[in-house]
């Protein structure tokens, strides 16, 4: 199977001992592209390096995370203009609401979301977006503009079939992460997996977050990591009905198409 990587955070810190054999052990599974989120000034600058340093492997996003919210600026909005001119840079995010965590007032959160959806206008990228626990909130905001935007996905869903479908309507690309793959938190995603139509459908891991609980063999780090994207199509392919190989063949279309990504050199 070749696959991408939608949204990997390989710029944490927790990659800085190996990043080079994680990349390495992504493109021995298939993972042949992928996508480096940019959640913060410093991250997306981090991102756009990476990116760089692999060029026609990984690609970057430029955004801020809602829990940054309260650090975004006049020159943070600047700074997003400058990086999406770069070719790496595939698109505006991460960027929404979050509010499980609360880490910034809503209300800031709300502004900041807004004010990156108007860098997204501007520049005619793609939006990476996240929202937990405020999907009311999220789709309004994006129910307003969404005539002047290009391509939107709605990155690591974990909502309801209600707000899936809410999206849909609106024109969104629904990302899966290993969330699925989650005996705890996961399941209920599974009953309307097959509902998401085949061209709106992409795959990612979030690493180095949400490892798949149900990773065979047992591997001892907590660490997510691109090379296990392929469980998750699996695990995604049983829920659709389709064969693994169907689903890749989908979702890496439907990536490049999304991201204006190039046929992978790995």
């Amino acid at each position: 199977m070749e696959l991408i990587d939608i949204g990997c955070n390989l710029t944490h810190d927790s990659f800085d001992p190996d990043r080079s054999e994680v990349i390495e052990r992504a493109h021995g599974a298939g993972v042949t592209q992928m996508v480096v989120t940019g959640a913060s000034e410093a991250g997306s600058l981090a991102a756009l390096e990476l990116a760089r340093a692999y060029p026609g492997e990984l690609f970057a996003t430029c955004g801020v995370h809602p829990h940054h919210a309260s650090d975004f600026t006049v020159e943070t909005e600047n700074l997003m203009l400058q990086l999406a001119a770069h070719d790496e840079v595939l698109a505006v995010g991460e960027t929404g609401l979050d509010y499980f965590r609360d880490f910034s007032p809503r209300k800031t959160q709300k502004s900041v979301f807004e004010r990156q959806i108007q860098v997204g206008i501007t520049t005619g990228l793609p939006l990476f977006l996240h929202q937990r626990d405020a999907h009311d909130d999220f789709i309004a905001i994006i129910r307003e503009v969404r005539d002047q935007l290009a391509r939107l996905v709605v990155h690591c869903f974990t909502g309801t079939r209600k707000e899936m479908y809410e999206c849909l309507d609106l024109d969104c690309h629904i990302g899966i992460t290993g969330w699925i793959c989650d005996e705890r938190r996961g399941t209920h995603m599974q009953e309307y997996l097959k509902d998401i139509p085949a061209n709106r459908l992409m795959v990612e891991t979030d690493s180095p977050y949400l490892k798949p609980r149900d990773l065979r063999p047992r591997v001892k780090t907590h660490r997510n990591e691109p090379q296990w994207l392929p469980w998750i199509v699996n695990t995604l392919a049983a829920c659709r009905d389709e064969g693994p190989e169907d689903l890749a063949r989908s979702t890496t279309a439907n990536a490049r198409e999304f991201f204006a990504i190039p046929e992978g050199t790995a």
